[in-house]
Formats: C-alpha cells, sequence, structure tokens
C-alpha cells in the first residue's frame, strides 16, 4: 500500500492544515482542473479543514463531462447502423444527448457495448469481420495513448472494419482560455498529476510565467492536494509565480515520450468544442490523414449535427468553475445519478455527482448529530 496509505495519513493531513491556517493571506481562488482531485475533496471533506479565505474552483476536469452534446449524439446516429457494434466506456453510456442516451439507444436496439480497453474494441473487430467496430475515444491527454495504440493495432492487423469517434481533448489550452475570462480571477492552479505524467512539466512553466500563476503539479491523495494547496499558498503569500512539482513521484519534466510519439503518430492537433466553454483553438486530437481510414466521422459521413443542451442544466458555468453543483436547481431533485440531466452528475469523476455522494452523506450526518 505504498503511495497509498501515506498520503492518506491523518497526522501528514493535520500538519498541513496547520501549516496552510498559518499562512495569513487576501481571499483567494485555487482551482484544481482534475475530476479525481475534486472527488478526493469532495470525499475527504478537504474544504471545511481550510482557512475561509482559500476557495477551491472545480475547473473541467472530467473528460466525460466536457464532451458536447454533439458528440454524443453522433454517438448515438452511429450506434443505430445494423451493422455496427458502437463500444464505449461505462460512463459514456449513460450521458445524454439532446433527446437520449447510448444506454437508450441499446434499449431500442442497437448494440452498444461497454468496455474497458480500446484494446477490447480492436478484439471485437478481430472476432466479428462482417461487423463494423466504433470506438467511442474520449479523454485527456492520458487516455489518448491507449486509444492511439488501437489504431495501431487495428493497422497491424490490417483491420478494415474498426474506427473511433474522436472527441480527445487537450487541458493547457483549456486551462489559459479560463484565465483570459474576466468572469474570476484565479490567483493559483493544481495541475492534474495524471495529464503531466504523460506531458511534462512545460505547458505548466509557459502557463505560470505567462500568466503570473503559482502553480503546484499535484497528486490525487489528502495529502498531496493539502501539500499543493500549501505550496501554492506560499508562493502567492511571496508574489512568486513559478510551477511547482508536487507529485515527483510519478511526474518527471519531460513526461513519458513514447506516449507522446504514440499520441502524435496517430493523432494532430485541432480545434475542439468543449462542454461549457465552446470551440477552443487547438484543444483536440483528430485523426491524422495517415489513419483517417478508422476515423468514424468520414467513414460514415457524419459531420454536422445541431444539439440543444437542456437550458435548465447549469452543468458549463460548474464546468467553468463559475458556479458550484449545489447552486443547480435541479441538484438533488431532477438530477441525480441514476436520473441525470447533465453530464457532470453522471461521470464517476464529474463535479454533480462528488456533491452528490459526498456533500448529502456529510449533511445527513451532520443533522443526526445535531438531533
Amino acid at each position: 500500500m505504498k503511495f497509498l496509505d501515506e498520503y492518506r495519513d491523518a497526522e501528514k493531513v493535520k500538519i498541513l492544515v496547520d501549516q496552510i491556517h498559518s499562512i495569513k493571506l487576501h481571499p483567494i481562488n485555487i482551482m484544481e482542473v482534475c475530476g479525481s482531485q475534486t472527488h478526493t475533496i469532495l470525499k475527504y471533506n478537504l474544504e471545511e479543514l481550510l482557512p475561509e479565505n482559500i476557495n477551491l474552483i472545480h475547473g473541467p476536469g472530467c473528460p466525460v463531462c466536457v464532451t458536447p452534446i454533439e458528440m454524443i449524439d453522433k454517438a448515438i446516429l452511429l450506434s443505430q447502423h445494423k451493422d455496427v457494434i458502437f463500444t464505449s466506456y461505462g460512463d459514456m453510456l449513460r450521458i445524454p444527448g439532446s433527446g437520449s442516451s447510448l444506454l437508450e439507444a441499446r434499449s431500442n436496439g442497437a448494440d452498444v457495448r461497454m468496455i474497458y480497453s480500446p484494446l477490447d474494441a480492436v478484439k471485437l473487430a478481430k472476432d466479428n469481420p462482417l461487423k463494423k467496430i466504433i470506438f467511442f475515444a474520449i479523454g485527456f491527454e492520458t487516455t489518448a495513448p491507449a486509444n492511439a495504440a488501437s489504431v495501431l493495432a487495428a493497422k497491424k492487423l490490417s483491420l478494415d472494419n474498426f474506427f473511433i469517434l474522436s472527441s480527445h481533448v487537450l487541458i493547457p489550452p483549456a486551462v489559459k482560455t479560463l484565465l483570459n475570462s474576466e468572469l474570476f480571477r484565479l490567483n493559483g492552479l493544481l495541475a492534474p498529476g495524471h495529464v503531466c505524467t504523460i506531458t511534462g512539466t512545460n505547458w505548466c512553466e509557459e502557463i505560470s510565467s505567462r500568466y503570473n500563476l503559482p502553480i503546484t503539479i499535484t497528486g490525487f491523495e489528502p495529502v498531496d492536494i493539502l501539500d499543493g494547496i500549501l505550496l501554492t499558498s506560499k508562493q502567492i503569500l511571496l508574489n512568486e509565480s513559478k510551477t511547482l512539482n508536487q507529485y515527483k513521484r510519478v511526474v518527471t519534466k519531460g513526461g513519458n515520450l513514447k506516449a507522446q510519439e504514440a499520441i502524435y503518430n496517430v493523432f494532430e492537433v485541432c480545434n475542439r468544442k468543449w462542454r461549457g466553454l465552446g470551440e477552443i483553438k487547438n484543444s483536440g486530437l483528430g485523426i491524422t490523414d495517415e489513419f483517417s481510414h478508422f476515423d468514424a466521422e468520414k467513414a460514415f459521413e457524419i459531420n454536422t449535427v445541431t444539439s440543444n443542451e437542456d437550458e435548465r442544466c447549469i452543468a458549463g458555468e460548474i464546468l467553468q468553475g463559475l458556479k458550484k453543483p449545489n447552486d443547480c436547481s435541479l441538484f438533488g431533485k431532477d438530477c441525480t445519478p441514476t436520473k441525470p440531466v447533465g453530464a457532470p452528475m453522471v461521470s464517476s469523476e464529474g463535479a454533480c455527482a462528488a456533491y452528490y455522494n459526498y456533500r448529502s452523506v456529510l449533511k445527513t450526518r451532520n443533522t443526526d448529530e445535531t438531533d
């Protein structure tokens, strides 16, 4: 349990909390852009341990949540082809599109299957030569290497019935978009350790320099996150704007070069629309011309889909960090994990799901204690 228990150690947490409280600062905003970090913050109630002057903002750190509704609708259209087996990770099946979800498409007869690895989809293509297998490739830089590997594997096997629907997004352009916004001011950033494991630290250092912003690359356990907040707060106190690597046990300056090679062998940078943020220049990964015969959008000629979000849902504002999940009038009532209206309530990394799962428990516990 090394690298797990020691980063959940209660005594270490207490020491870090005391150190954070000893730093006297004006009110500051620190954003995390990682769904796993958001869930840790809520699960271990870390916000309640912080001084009132530190406000944590939950950014667009859930790849399932930021997948635009148009892509969900494209996936549903593709799944309805009679000769198609459509594959995806479990969370994606329940994300609402304009009118339904992939799960509902399956209940209406579409062959939609949950898989655990993109290579499962490659195996399906190999085992079902008369079917067309489509894999819904979503995620940040973290999942892109494995998805690229699936295309390379399909090429090696000379499969002509394997396709991917690519909705990959890149974290750095989204962070810059938020920093360019005039809607709120960020004083510090907790950078996602899993992304930096692939990319390295250069993009963080460039943003620190350009925006005079303290950044701490942070892991996912309570000690990681509190240490990241402490390091960021110290920088703010000293008026410094550097990138610090709290997650040194995994992240290196250059990142994972083999993973980067796989990504840019199959994908190229493109513009991409994000749920809640709109289209962001150079924020996505599309399939290169060399591998375009694996591109589901081209193979099935699905290019333009007009989609509409549920006007009641404030997922866009939540993903931008402008509002918290419990600011939504639907939260916990018309929108729950079993009956979601918006993507952040569906995904295991979504902020709404985290608030529903952990804040509801906390509220119940506090009520019981009061009684």
